[in-house]
């Protein structure tokens, strides 16, 4: 980078975060991780390898933590505090935020007008909100624009009133699975008995063949009344099936699927801690049952932090 572009100084207004960085050519999966990062967290790019941000505790937190996974993968980062005197002023940048805020915007608007999940969008125009620094004009619109379509697509009474019946039916059941549950399955369980069916028994079975008795219904097993459908793994069916609309049980639903479903379909994150979670909850309960008490009480904390 120039020298001449950019002073490095402290106390000073108007200061911005750089992160200029050097990652190795391989592994392939880690320059796409980078740069998905750097889209969450807000980065614009000055020029290649060049980031910036508005100087704020924040920003300089989240440059940190991605220089050090740069770093521990054998890149070289550096983030400096700086002030631009020539090149490129305050409003240049500012503009330059605002024009990718207004980008992402964008694409929430065009995504809800083609009724994809409005829960997941509106969870998705929060986290554009938490990194527009310099208020995009975009944020108005897209606002306005999903709670349009959300008044447009309101459930009817009668609608609304078979949804509900539908999910009492849902009700009262011995919940039967196959042995050795793992993430789809312990998470199924903590949704059918925190949010579907309370008073919910569990069954484990070793035949997949297994023929449901009165009162038991099967899920996440083969020819199961609630099990993977299409590409949907047990958790997103069961979801879909009792008409629950929670922002925190959709995120929980893309990472069990990008879990149980190895396609990387939502590429969530927090499916690398959650799979590492329930490993351990497996390894350290051999019985079933334990397994969804410990699952229990994992999935609850993490809900609450979706929340």
């Amino acid at each position: 980078m120039d020298d001449s572009t950019v002073t490095v100084k402290s106390g000073r207004p108007d200061k911005w975060l750089l992160l200029i960085h050097q990652i190795p050519p391989k592994p392939d999966y880690f320059r796409v991780k980078v740069r998905r990062r750097l889209q969450r967290i807000g980065a614009v790019a000055l020029k290649n390898s060049v980031y910036v941000l508005p100087s704020r505790p924040q920003t300089i937190e989240d440059f940190r933590w991605l220089l050090r996974e740069i770093v521990a993968e054998g890149g070289e980062a550096t983030v400096c505090e700086a002030e631009f005197v020539e090149g490129i002023s305050h409003a240049d940048l500012e503009g330059m935020f605002r024009a990718e805020r207004d980008r992402d915007y964008a694409e929430v608007v065009a995504a809800a007008q083609m009724h994809t999940d409005l829960g997941r969008l509106r969870g998705r125009l929060e986290e554009i909100t938490e990194i527009d620094y310099f208020g995009a004009p975009g944020r108005r619109a897209t606002e306005q624009a999903l709670t349009t379509i959300e008044a447009r697509l309101h459930t009817p009474a009668g609608r609304a009133g078979g949804r509900q019946r539908r999910a009492e039916t849902m009700t009262g059941h011995t919940w039967v699975t196959r042995r050795d549950v793992f993430v789809d399955r312990i998470a199924s369980a903590w949704l059918i008995r925190r949010f579907v069916d309370p008073k919910a028994r569990f069954k484990f079975v070793g035949s997949k063949s297994y023929q449901p008795k009165a009162g038991e219904v099967r899920f996440d097993m083969f020819e199961a009344e609630y099990t993977h459908e299409g590409d949907r793994c047990t958790f997103e069916t069961l979801l879909d099936r009792a008409g629950l609309r929670d922002r925190a049980l959709t995120a929980i639903a893309e990472i069990v699927h990008d879990i149980d479903c190895k396609d990387g379909k939502f590429g969530r994150e927090e499916a690398a801690g959650v799979a590492a979670m329930v490993r351990g909850i497996a390894r350290a309960n051999p019985d079933d049952g334990a397994r969804l008490e410990r699952g229990a009480t994992a999935f609850d904390d993490l809900y609450a932090s979706l929340s």
